[in-house]
Order: structure tokens, then C-alpha cells, then sequence
């Protein structure tokens, strides 16, 4: 692509758009500048052909052909190669609208309603029809319709590619104008060449000649995966038969993706308008579809409170027979319920089979997904089900600043159902944070890119698949040997999550500041209330009543005070009893909770609290969880029926031998009295890739640390002098 040539295109469309300001406001140039680069491709492609689409109508409907014939017919008078049509019936283009400035505006609409029955919905997503209106009666659109027909925008010249990239600089700088959400970002080229280069590592069928494929966005923009996909393939196998399919719910992308599937004589159905994890109007348009490919920049810190009820209703009423089986993520991030998704549009695999291929998957995240969510969590779960099932073949963490709306750090996540021999059980981590170069001029947010040569050293790595592989990497202005790669055991991610009890040990003392307590005790302080509310006299009864039984209560308490401390709960209760009985009242049981909560204090060195079956209760304040690392050997997928709502047994049986070990061994020296409560074992898993990499730097001697400090001392006094001087 001439870079040059690129950089000029781009300035010549935003100072078209420039001229829109007064009836415009920048963050709005979007409503006029995308639909028209969009009508303007579209006539440089028609525009050769508009004398012979006319001449073929005249004839059609002189014929009274059938609407759909006559669609069919036309296409091939504008293009007798194309499989779908497109054409303009209209007598206009760019060059004849300016004959008339008169009557621009009718005579636009009138050339838009002429466009084939697809063409003319992209831009009725665009609602093109009321901005030509706007632009009419500020006397903008015959200025603007003049500056695009100057501009060549066919695709001999400017190509597929290269128009993929205007359009991305375009909305790059609508989003900039508008301050869009950090999750409403689209993917950087680069990094989806990445994406590209990675998913078809390995896939030797889909370069074999005459191959049928498909690929698939579920968040597909303005089409960027798809069209980069279909071009790395199609560069290294022209013969390749490829289908792509997306789904996108903003308008506007929708419409770009569309022109551009359209120019490109692809089926712009495969593209749906909607809400791929279903907002109650909208749904998955791919409903029991699988693909051979699946890529997808979801968004990312992202609410999905708009798909809330869909998504839990099918999480509740499909469970594993839907989508999203293995659990729901935090609601301030969808990015998991994407994955799930994609996962759920896999082909089944068997070796050998051909009608069961398997599917691949490369998706990027932020770093949310990658350790988000306690043992037994949504997210936690969701991760399990994919390592366990051996489906998680890979993550490359990418440098930060990449992304034009966010500089946040992001991580691409290979997926798949066919890993090869060789990678079965285990996972690669990549470390690619080092893989950039500054930009000469940042974008935004975007300062750092990715470049070609390290787009394949990258591809490369991940290919080889080694253990410890290393790299010169940039680091703080120098250059040093890193390791960037680590495999490992699928077990080596999960862990359990053991809640450790220590018992409760409390004394009780019947002492006046102990007792005056009780008035902060609700069940206490109920007492001299009353749920009588029409009847004030019996309202007023049933408070002195209450605060009579009080002030009985608290007399009581003081026959215990001459007893001193109470360093064994069962002997103060005992005692409370016969008080109580002493005192001639009954002492419900949450009063008798309410007395021993503000009589009692934690006491390490009392008697232990037991329950009624004599064993000990555990203090709350005391409890803490251990994480015990999966021991080598764990076979996998473990048993998974556990929850909140469902029995552990098989899981703690499994692991009872390690979990009692590790006690043994790292608490019990140090808090003898502690046990497992095996009910609330867990199984979590979560990948800290970054600590995977980490290279500890020890600090300098402190004698040199010294030394700096003496240095800056002397300077500093040497500025002060200066001064008093």
C-alpha cells in the first residue's frame, strides 16, 4: 500500500469534513462523512456501467420482467461476473448530480432509491435521507457532493485494504471527536494480522486448493477480521473457498461492513444486525451455525445489563446446551460471554473424520478474563471449563498503548477443539509486551505499533513451541535476553480454594458498660417497639410494656456482675439460665443471643465455644482461606457438580489425601487448634501470565544508594548558598 498516497487520501476526507462545521458539530461529522465515502465507492464502481444498466431496464420492463428477474439481470448488465447484483437504475452519478444544484437534494435521494435493493438498505442504516435534508437547508450538500466527486475512490485504485484502513481512521477520529468508552474501540490492523498469522499457524487444510471455509466475527465492526483473514488465506491459496459471516449491532459498522462485503461480491446476509448475546429484540443471528474460524474483538469493561435477562435465561432454562453453561461474569464486563459463545459455534473434532473438523478461535481480551472472580466464580468456572477440557491452546500478551481508545495492556487467546499431539494437556504462554515500536505520532491513545518483522517473529514463536524460548527485547533504553515463552501442564492453573476454622473462644462479664451494650442489640432494642399502627393507645402500652421487660432484663444481668469474668461460654449460659429463672422471666432465644453478643468479647485465651453436639463453633473473624496448587497427576476435567447449590463429596474425596498433607505441613505448626471445613472447598483456576515472566531486579547496594543521596545533599546546598548569596 503507498503510504504516502494513503496519508493524503485521509487529509482530503477530513477537510471535506471540516466544511461541515457550523450545521455540524465535529463528534457528528460520522452522519454524513461514512454513508457518503460509502455512495462514492459504490459509483466509482457503477459509473462505467450506468448506460448499459439504463439501456437493460428500458428493455426489462418494456418486458414486464418479475422484480426479482429484473434484479438478477441488471447485476450482470453492471457486472456479468458477479454472483450478487449491484447496480444503479437511477440516471445520476456523482459527475451528473452536480448539473443541477437546483434540485441536489431530490435528485440525491433519487440516486440512493436507485441503488439495488442492497445497497439501498446499507444506507438506510445509515438514515443518509435525513442528514441530506440538513445538509440541503444549510446549503452544505452541493459543496460536499463536489469534493467527493473529485476524489477517486474505485477500487483499482484505492483497494479493499486500503479502504479498510480510511474507514478506521475515519471512525478512529469520529470515536476521538465523540470521547467514545474505552470498550468502544475497534482493533488496530496490525493486531489483527497478528490475530490472522496466529489462528492459521498450523491449519494446514485450509491452504489445500479448492478448500471450502468458513470464518466468523461475532462482533465484527467494520469487518477488519474478516477481510484480513480472507487475505492472508487467499494470498498463499487463491483457490480457497471461503464464507464470511459476522454479527454487529451498531448501525453504522454495520453498514461499512456491508459496502465493503458488497464491493467485494461477497453475501452481505452472512453479515447480521443485532445484539449477538441477545438484548430481548435482537439475538444471535447464527442460532445452531458452526464455523471453521472464529475471530472477535468483543468489547471489553463493558456492562451487559441490556442482556442481562436473555443471557440468565438461557444460563438458567439451556445450562451446557446453550451458550453460556459454565457460568456468568461479573455485569461490568461480557467479555467471557463472548468466548462462550464462540466456543458454543465450534464443529465437533475426531481425528480422521471429515464431517467432524474442529474449530480454531482467536479472540482478545483485556486483562479482566485472565484472573478475574474468586474459586468458584463465574468467571473462574468459565476458565476451568475451557483449560479442563483442553480447549485453551494459547495466550500472547500484547504491549499496551496499542488500541486507540484505551492503552490498556490486552492479551489474544487462541482457542481450539483440535489441538495437535503435541500440545494436548498443556497451555503456551507468550510474553509479546516487548514487541513494539513507538509511533512517530500517537493516535489518540494509541502510541505504540506493531510491526511486520515482529508480527512473524511472534508467529514464529508460537509455531515452535518451546519452552524458555528467548528474545533480545528493548528494556528501560537497553537490550536484554528474555525468556518469552513457557508452556505448561492445564493443572498447573487450577488450584483449591480451602476455608481454614479456628474456634471461637469469648469471655462474659455482666458489667454495667457491657450491659449498656444491649441497647445497640436489634432483637434488644425490638422490644420496646410496637407493630401496632392505628391504634396509638395500644402503640403506647405495647412500648412500656417492652421497655418494662427491659429494664426486668437488665436488673437481671446485674445479679450475674458480682461473678466476675467468664472465661467458659457454657458455665456463663448456665448461669444466665438460673438468673432468668431467678428473675421469673423467659428469655427468648434472640434475646439470649442479643445478651451473650454485647456481654461477650473474643478472648484468645477462654475456654473453646462449642455447639450443641459438643463440637467447636468456628470464630468468623478468625477464618482464612488457603489456595492449594493442583498436585501433579490431577486427571482432568474434575468432578464438576459443586456450588452453592450442589454437594462437593466427590471433589473432596478426590483431593482429601493433599488437602489434609498441606494442612499438616503449612498451618497446623502455626495454629494448632485450625481444621478444614471440607463443605466449602473449591475448585478455581486463573492464569497470571505477567507473574509467569516476571524478572526480579534486586535492589541497589545501599552504600551506592548512600552515595546518590550524599551527591544530592551537597548540590542542594550548593543551590541554597547560591540563593542566600
Amino acid at each position: 500500500m503507498n503510504m504516502q498516497a494513503h496519508e493524503e487520501l485521509k487529509g482530503k476526507i477530513w477537510e471535506i469534513a471540516n466544511r461541515l462545521r457550523g450545521p455540524y458539530r465535529p463528534p457528528q461529522y460520522r452522519l454524513v462523512m461514512l454513508p457518503m465515502v460509502v455512495l462514492r465507492r459504490l459509483d466509482c464502481v457503477l459509473e462505467p456501467t450506468k448506460d448499459a444498466v439504463l439501456q437493460q431496464r428500458a428493455v426489462l420492463e418494456a418486458q414486464q420482467m418479475p422484480t426479482a428477474a429484473m434484479d438478477r439481470l441488471l447485476g450482470k448488465a453492471a457486472d456479468p461476473n458477479r454472483k450478487h447484483p449491484l447496480y444503479n437504475t437511477s440516471p445520476y452519478t456523482f459527475a451528473r448530480l452536480l448539473g443541477d444544484s437546483e434540485n441536489i437534494a431530490p435528485n440525491l435521494v433519487s440516486y440512493i432509491n436507485g441503488c439495488s435493493p442492497t445497497a439501498r438498505s446499507i444506507f438506510e442504516r445509515f438514515k443518509f435521507a435525513d442528514q441530506i435534508e440538513k445538509l440541503d437547508a444549510s446549503n452544505r450538500l452541493f459543496t460536499i457532493v463536489k469534493a467527493m466527486a473529485e476524489i477517486d475512490l474505485h477500487p483499482n485504485r484505492i483497494n479493499n485494504l486500503q479502504m479498510g484502513y480510511l474507514f478506521e481512521h475515519l471512525v478512529m477520529r469520529f470515536n476521538e471527536q465523540a470521547n467514545e468508552e474505552a470498550g468502544d474501540h475497534f482493533t488496530p490492523r496490525e493486531v489483527i494480522r497478528l490475530m490472522a498469522n496466529l489462528i492459521y499457524t498450523g491449519e494446514q487444510d485450509v491452504y489445500k486448493p479448492g478448500i471450502y471455509r468458513t470464518i466468523y466475527d461475532p462482533a465484527c465492526g467494520t469487518g477488519g477480521m474478516l477481510s484480513e483473514s480472507e487475505k492472508l488465506i487467499l494470498d498463499q491459496n487463491k483457490r480457497a473457498q471461503l464464507a464470511l459471516y459476522g454479527q454487529e449491532y451498531n448501525d453504522e459498522s454495520w453498514a461499512i461492513c456491508c459496502s465493503d462485503m458488497l464491493i467485494k461480491d461477497e453475501d452481505t446476509a452472512n453479515i447480521v444486525l443485532g445484539d449477538t448475546l441477545g438484548d430481548g429484540k435482537t439475538r444471535d443471528g447464527f442460532e445452531g451455525r458452526r464455523f471453521h474460524y472464529l475471530l472477535a474483538n468483543p468489547p471489553f469493561g463493558v456492562e451487559w445489563k441490556d442482556q442481562k435477562d436473555s443471557v440468565e435465561r438461557e444460563h438458567k432454562t439451556l445450562g451446557f446446551s446453550g451458550r453460556f453453561g459454565a457460568g456468568l461474569p461479573a455485569i461490568n464486563d461480557g467479555s467471557l460471554l463472548f468466548l462462550q459463545h464462540m466456543i458454543s459455534k465450534m464443529h465437533p473434532f475426531a481425528a480422521g473424520d471429515e464431517d467432524r473438523v474442529g474449530s480454531k478461535i482467536a479472540v482478545v481480551f483485556n486483562g479482566s478474563p485472565l484472573f478475574s472472580g474468586d474459586a468458584g466464580s463465574g468467571p473462574s468456572n468459565i476458565r476451568r471449563w475451557i483449560i479442563e477440557n483442553d480447549w485453551l491452546d494459547a495466550i500472547v500478551a500484547l504491549p499496551d498503548q496499542l488500541f486507540y481508545n484505551t492503552g490498556i495492556f490486552t492479551y489474544v487467546w487462541l482457542v481450539t477443539n483440535r489441538k495437535p499431539t503435541e500440545r494436548r494437556g498443556k497451555v503456551q504462554l507468550i510474553d509479546g509486551t516487548r514487541f513494539f515500536r513507538k509511533m512517530k505520532k500517537s493516535l489518540n491513545n494509541k502510541r505504540n505499533e506493531i510491526t511486520e518483522e515482529q508480527i512473524r517473529h511472534l508467529t514464529r514463536v508460537y509455531g515452535n513451541y518451546q519452552d524458555g524460548e528467548t528474545a533480545e527485547v528493548p528494556i528501560n533504553g537497553d537490550t536484554e535476553t528474555r525468556v518469552i515463552s513457557r508452556i505448561f501442564d492445564n493443572r498447573e492453573f487450577g488450584f483449591l480454594k480451602v476455608t481454614v476454622e479456628r474456634p471461637l473462644r469469648m469471655n462474659f462479664e455482666a458489667s454495667a458498660e457491657r450491659i449498656a451494650k444491649l441497647d445497640y442489640q436489634t432483637a434488644f432494642a425490638n422490644l420496646a417497639t410496637s407493630k401496632k399502627r392505628k391504634h396509638t393507645a395500644a402503640v403506647e402500652r405495647e412500648i412500656l410494656e417492652g421497655q418494662g421487660l427491659q429494664d426486668v432484663i437488665r436488673e437481671m444481668l446485674t445479679t450475674l456482675e458480682g461473678k466476675g469474668r467468664y472465661i467458659d461460654r457454657a458455665a456463663f449460659g448456665a448461669d444466665l439460665t438460673q438468673a432468668a429463672k431467678d428473675a421469673g422471666i423467659k428469655l427468648p432465644a434472640p434475646i439470649k443471643k442479643a445478651i451473650f453478643s454485647a456481654l461477650g468479647e473474643r478472648d484468645p485465651d477462654a475456654e473453646i465455644c462449642r455447639d450443641t453436639n459438643g463440637q467447636p463453633e468456628p470464630d468468623s473473624e478468625l477464618r482464612d482461606t488457603e489456595n492449594i496448587p493442583l498436585p501433579p497427576g490431577t486427571a482432568l476435567p474434575l468432578p464438576m457438580d459443586f456450588g452453592p447449590d450442589k454437594p462437593n463429596d466427590r471433589l473432596v474425596a478426590a483431593f482429601r489425601a493433599e488437602i489434609d498433607a498441606y494442612i499438616a505441613r503449612e498451618v497446623l505448626p502455626h495454629v494448632p487448634d485450625a481444621w478444614v471445613d471440607y463443605d466449602k472447598t473449591k475448585v478455581g483456576y486463573e492464569i497470571p501470565i505477567n507473574r509467569h515472566f516476571y524478572v526480579y531486579k534486586p535492589p541497589r547496594p545501599l552504600d551506592e544508594i548512600e552515595a546518590d543521596i550524599s551527591q544530592l545533599e551537597g548540590e542542594i546546598a550548593e543551590l541554597l548558598n547560591g540563593l542566600i548569596a
